[in-house]
């Protein structure tokens, strides 16, 4: 609403999707993204970091045990996610030495980071997701956060993508980039701005 306020002429077209959308294909001026960018001819604005987590529910970890290590996670089901961008998700892990850690295979995927959060509350497995998603859940006891540690990758960069060059975008586009950088919050301490 505050965006629509500020720029009433501006009309909002808002698609929720974890798949990475072709902005020229689907005609979307702005897209948010979570990780490492691809080389492309995008532009993007760094709009912050957003924390992740590795978590699981308390019955789960009840019948399957507490992974203490990342060589532990050969004993657990991991969920992932199923979509092209993505391998599965899941951060790289580094072992007591520090050494990379190769995760076996994940047990579960889904193309949805709800999907995800859900199969995670059902006692599925362990997910990796981000803070702002799970914290309300371990707070209300419904998720437990693991391996914290042993993340190598805790923290993932979010950003605003977009075509164009900064010289010649719309007006549209420099508005909402603007209003993305002043007024985005993921959560308290897990997204901070430039």
């Amino acid at each position: 609403p505050a965006l629509k306020t500020q720029y009433p002429d501006i009309v909002l077209d808002i698609v929720l999707t974890d798949t990475v959308v072709d902005l020229m294909e689907d005609r979307t001026d702005i897209a948010i993204r979570h990780g490492p960018l691809t080389s492309s001819r995008l532009m993007a604005r760094k709009l912050g970091q957003a924390e992740m987590k590795i978590v699981a529910a308390p019955g789960y970890l009840a019948a399957r045990g507490v992974p203490e290590t990342p060589a532990d996670l050969r004993r657990h089901e991991r969920i992932g996610f199923g979509y092209r961008r993505m391998h599965d998700g899941w951060p790289q892990m580094k072992d007591g030495d520090g050494a990379r850690f190769p995760l076996p295979a994940c047990s579960a995927l889904a193309s949805d980071g709800d999907a995800v959060l859900e199969l995670a509350l059902a006692g599925m497995g362990l997910a990796h997701l981000a803070a702002f998603q799970v914290d309300p859940h371990i707070a209300a006891g419904g998720l437990t956060s693991v391996l914290e540690h042993f993340q190598i990758d805790r923290f993932v960069d979010v950003h605003a993508v977009y075509l164009g060059h900064r010289g010649t975008l719309p007006a549209r586009i420099k508005a909402v980039l603007e209003f993305l950088k002043e007024n985005m919050r993921i959560g308290p301490g897990q997204l901070s701005g430039e």
